[in-house]
């Protein structure tokens, strides 16, 4: 038996020293690794320490009988598989134990081959059960965000952890790498999916607007507030609330965001009465909040309801493995986006992403990509427009301004045509220019025999 490394820990319990010894010398020599307690007191504190996905434990102990191990264990999130090693005549007490969430028994004396294919069975659906949870952390994840590395395979795990338990989660992580999309996934993967999903930048808003568009507010309640509002909490009522720079809260504010985590209702500015509200919160910032508390900036108390559970995503920098795979798919996007024809990419674009340290992540590197692709003539990439690149002999001269102009043009022609779906009128008015000025446009670009082959009412029934 030659199980996964992470599978390879078994915590052996029996307050015989005979009995761990012998279990020891069986186990061992197929290539496990055993730690051992003399009762479940001591394997409580062991596991706790250092948690191992399987345990061989007796079930009459000093101390921490077997069976309260067993409910400790079990409890946990994930939880071991648990064996029991029974004496004659005890089979009454393993079927309990089974019925309480036990894997497995044997009985003292034991077979060598029976304890090892019980081993084995539980080692399978352990190695089992990791790969179910990495395969679907990988699709949650995937809804969202395009990656390739093994540090966003692990934050896939968690978010697919997560996602289906009701609590609050922390996003943290460097602007731009991508927290709002770990949130949809949280989403997407959670119970809520089908509830609403509101979004809010706490940054976006002075503060007595933001606290009344968070809260909502009475009509009258403050210069301009002409009608009632409910507020995005009660909006979000249900479903989830993310709340994008958490750091950027004002003090108001957080006490009040403070008093929804703990009590579950919300009191609109300018009214008494509280609302009930049933609203799972998914915070996002940049800022460290620990530092922003010793700085007399943010709430400690808020910062304990919010950080429940805590992902950090990793800058692009950390993960250098998804610089392809993300510039493949901006590549692809961009040139479906603006109506151009697969561009011939040189051989030089990976060396020259991967040569550039990103410190905006992701969004920097999504722009980069776009304008690349906006710029760069039909003949192919023009690697002089992306960040810090400066034209080589090889490469050729960057192209005149004039080109370039007319590149990002014709690719805005392009966008705004395909979400008016071939109706100029409509594209006119998106782009803010006549019809005349867009058909010269689409003759100037050789699009009149693309997307002006639709009619002004939009695209013609196939």
């Amino acid at each position: 038996m030659t199980p996964p490394a992470a599978t390879t820990r078994v915590l052996v319990v029996d307050d015989d020293p005979g009995v761990r010894y012998t279990l020891r010398e069986i186990l061992t020599s197929e290539g496990l690794a055993v730690e051992e307690a003399a009762d479940g007191a001591e394997a409580l504190a062991r596991f706790e320490a250092n948690p191992a996905p399987l345990v061989l434990t007796d079930l009459r102990m000093p101390r921490m009988d077997g069976m309260e191990l067993l409910r400790r264990l079990v409890a946990r999130a994930p939880a071991p598989r648990v064996v029991l090693v029974t004496a004659h005549g005890s089979e009454r007490q393993a079927v309990e134990a089974m019925k309480a969430g036990a894997f497995d028994y044997f009985r003292k004396p034991f077979d060598t081959d029976e304890l090892l294919a019980v081993v084995r069975r539980a080692l399978e659906t352990v190695r089992l059960a990791h790969e179910n949870e990495r395969l679907a952390g990988e699709l949650a994840l995937a809804r969202t965000m395009v990656f390739a590395s093994e540090a966003m395979r692990r934050l896939a795990v968690l978010v697919a952890r997560v996602a289906p338990r009701d609590v609050t989660v922390l996003l943290t992580g460097e602007s731009g790498t991508g927290k709002e999309r770990v949130a949809e996934a949280i989403v997407l993967a959670s119970a809520r999916a089908d509830r609403p999903f509101v979004r809010f930048n706490c940054a976006a808003l002075p503060a007595e607007l933001a606290e009344a568009e968070l809260f909502g507010h009475a009509k009258g309640a403050f210069t301009g507030a002409a009608r009632a509002r409910p507020g995005l909490f009660r909006e979000a009522d249900g479903g989830t609330l993310l709340l994008d720079e958490v750091g950027e809260l004002a003090p108001p504010a957080q006490a009040k965001l403070l008093r929804v985590l703990q009590e579950g209702e919300v009191r609109p500015v300018g009214e008494e009465r509280a609302r009930i509200v049933d609203v799972r919160v998914v915070a996002a910032t940049h800022r460290d909040l620990a530092e922003e508390v010793r700085a007399g900036r943010f709430r400690e108390d808020l910062l304990y309801r919010l950080d429940v559970v805590k992902l950090r995503i990793p800058p692009l920098r950390e993960r250098p493995e998804d610089v392809p795979v993300l510039a493949r798919h901006f590549l692809d996007r961009f040139s479906r986006r603006f109506g151009v024809a697969p561009l011939r990419v040189p051989d030089a674009l990976f060396d020259r992403l991967a040569a550039h340290a990103w410190p905006g992540n992701v969004r920097e590197l999504e722009n980069a990509i776009e304008g690349l692709v906006a710029l760069s003539p039909a003949e192919g990439l023009d690697l002089s427009l992306l960040p810090g690149a400066g034209a080589t002999a090889a490469e050729g001269p960057p192209l005149p301004l004039k080109e370039r102009v007319q590149a990002y043009e014709r690719g805005l022609v392009v966008e705004a045509l395909r979400a008016a779906r071939g109706n100029r009128t409509e594209a006119a008015r998106r782009l803010g220019v006549s019809r005349v000025t867009l058909h010269d446009k689409l003759r100037r670009y050789g699009l009149a025999g693309a997307e002006g082959e639709e009619s002004d009412e939009g695209p013609a029934e196939r």
